[in-house]
Order: C-alpha cells, then sequence, then structure tokens
C-alpha cells in the first residue's frame, strides 16, 4: 500500500515538473511586449546618446574646448549632415563603402570557410598554416595597403585584396576554434550513421561548430570594415569615389572637423548597423535553436 502511494506521488511530482517545463516554454515562446523592449534595450542607448551630446555641447557652451578646428559643437556636425543630405552626397558616401565593406567580406566568407575547415581536420595544414593565421590576424590590416597599392594600382582590386588579407585569418580562426570544441562523441556517431568527409563535415562539423564560427564571422566583418576603412583612408582616389574612409581624409585635408565628425559617426553607425540587423538575429537564432537563450 505504502510502495502504490509512494509511486503515486512521484508520478504527480514529475506531472508537475513537466508542467513547469511546458509552462517555461510557453513563456519563453511568446512575443516580449513593445514595452519591455523599449525600456530594457531602446531607452539605454538613447539617454547613453543624449549624455553625451549635452557633456559635448557643455564643452562648447563652458569654453573648455574653444577652438571649432579641435572640438565642432554638435550643430555643426548635424549642418554637415543636413549639407551632405541635401547635395545627395550623404547615401552615396555610404554605399560606395558598405557594398565594398559586404562584397569583400562575401568573398572573405568564401575562402576562410574552407581555408578553416582544412586546418582544422588535417593535422600537416594546421602545422603548417595554423601559426601563419594566427601572425596575420594580429597583424595591422593597415600594413597591407601600401603594397596593395603597389601590386593592384588605385582601384577596387587593391581594396578587396586588404579586406580579404585582414578577414580571412579571424574567419578562419573562429571555424577552427568552433571545431575544435565539437565533442568527439558527435564525430563518432556521424561515422556510425555513414556521415564521413564532406558528409560529416556539412552535416556534424559545421552545425555543432557554428557558435564559434558565428564568432569568427562577426571578428571577420569587424576586421573587413577596419582594413577597407583604412585603404580608403590612405589610398584615396577620385577614381574610386567618396566612401566614409575617404569622407574622413578629405575633412582632415580640409581642417573641416564637422566633416571628420561626420564620417566618424556614418563609420560607427554602419558598423552598428551591421552588427543588429544581420549578426544580432543570427546569433539569436543560433542560441535558440541550442535552448541557451535565456530572457531576463
Amino acid at each position: 500500500m505504502a510502495s502504490t502511494e509512494t509511486k503515486t506521488a512521484q508520478g504527480a511530482e514529475l506531472a508537475g515538473v513537466e508542467a513547469g517545463l511546458d509552462a517555461l516554454e510557453a513563456a519563453d515562446s511568446g512575443r516580449t511586449p513593445f514595452r519591455q523592449t523599449f525600456v530594457s534595450k531602446i531607452l539605454p542607448p538613447a539617454v547613453a546618446v543624449v549624455l553625451v551630446l549635452l557633456a559635448w555641447q557643455a564643452l562648447i557652451t563652458f569654453k573648455v574646448v574653444d577652438d571649432p578646428t579641435k572640438l565642432p559643437s554638435p550643430s555643426d556636425v548635424g549642418a554637415a549632415f543636413k549639407d551632405a543630405w541635401l547635395q545627395g552626397d550623404l547615401l552615396g558616401y555610404i554605399w560606395t563603402s558598405v557594398s565594398r565593406g559586404l562584397l569583400g567580406f562575401l568573398f572573405a566568407l568564401a575562402i576562410g570557410t574552407p581555408l578553416g575547415l582544412l586546418v582544422a581536420r588535417v593535422k600537416s595544414v594546421r602545422a603548417a598554416i595554423g601559426p601563419v593565421l594566427s601572425g596575420l590576424q594580429s597583424l595591422p590590416s593597415v600594413a597591407w595597403v601600401p603594397p596593395a597599392v603597389v601590386w593592384l594600382g588605385l582601384n577596387n582590386s587593391m581594396m578587396y585584396a586588404v579586406i580579404l588579407l585582414g578577414a580571412v585569418p579571424s574567419i578562419a580562426n573562429g571555424l577552427v576554434s568552433g571545431i575544435d570544441q565539437v565533442p568527439p562523441l558527435y564525430l563518432r556517431a556521424g561515422r556510425t550513421m555513414g556521415a564521413s568527409g564532406l558528409k560529416g563535415a556539412w552535416h556534424i562539423v559545421l552545425p555543432a561548430a557554428l557558435p564559434g564560427y558565428l564568432a569568427g564571422l562577426k571578428q571577420g566583418w569587424a576586421f573587413s570594415w577596419r582594413s577597407l576603412m583604412a585603404a580608403e583612408i590612405i589610398a584615396s582616389s577620385p577614381d574610386l569615389g567618396i566612401g566614409l574612409g575617404a569622407l574622413l581624409e578629405n575633412g582632415r585635408n580640409a581642417l573641416d572637423m564637422a566633416m571628420v565628425f561626420e564620417a566618424i559617426f556614418l563609420i560607427l553607425f554602419v558598423g552598428i548597423a551591421i552588427d543588429l540587423l544581420i549578426f544580432s538575429p543570427v546569433e539569436r537564432w543560433v542560441l535558440r535553436s541550442r535552448g541557451l537563450l535565456v530572457r531576463n
């Protein structure tokens, strides 16, 4: 009799746990209210931006910095944005750099992914190339601009070469790191089910290494963008058009600090926008698919 009551109590307890897990899953799958999203994600950065602008304006108002050739006022930078918009140049500056950056990043992705897979899976290749990739990743991308100009000239090919040299090592190393963290049990299970060679790499290795690979992609994009800005600043030419890096250099040459700050803010804006529109959604999807996305 006691045994039956114990089993009944255990069954009720398990049912309660299952009900609780179902409730948690249902709560997690619901859409976050806009008010909560606004308060937790939109309002804090907006407040931070307002505080920075107030502190910036205070430096001008109280004449802590009274030389506009060193620090322009927020209104001067706003006027520079307005003039570029009215002249129809603002979107052109952004598109010139973004189109180069994204295309160069896609080239780096096409090269870095198979290279990382090869380095991770072939010991002799890792021994030969692994240290080189790590060294290239630590090399400032600006160092590649002078030789790229000499080898390829002042053209878009030079820009893409600098982007590739800056981004490919990060993408490859990110994939290598992700593959190194794949549990060996996954690989043995895949071989047991006939997933070996390229099939195993596609169906077992790459999905399991996705978090590390995604981290490498984010870093690769950061290196792509920084490499492109360095190339546009150093190797500016009328034939290349005016991107954000060239806009920054033009402002420096003209001692127009409002234009310099305009370029800085646009470079920062593009970097944040690409992360929010591309990488953050993909990262959330990866975490959610693995049950690692926790909502506070």
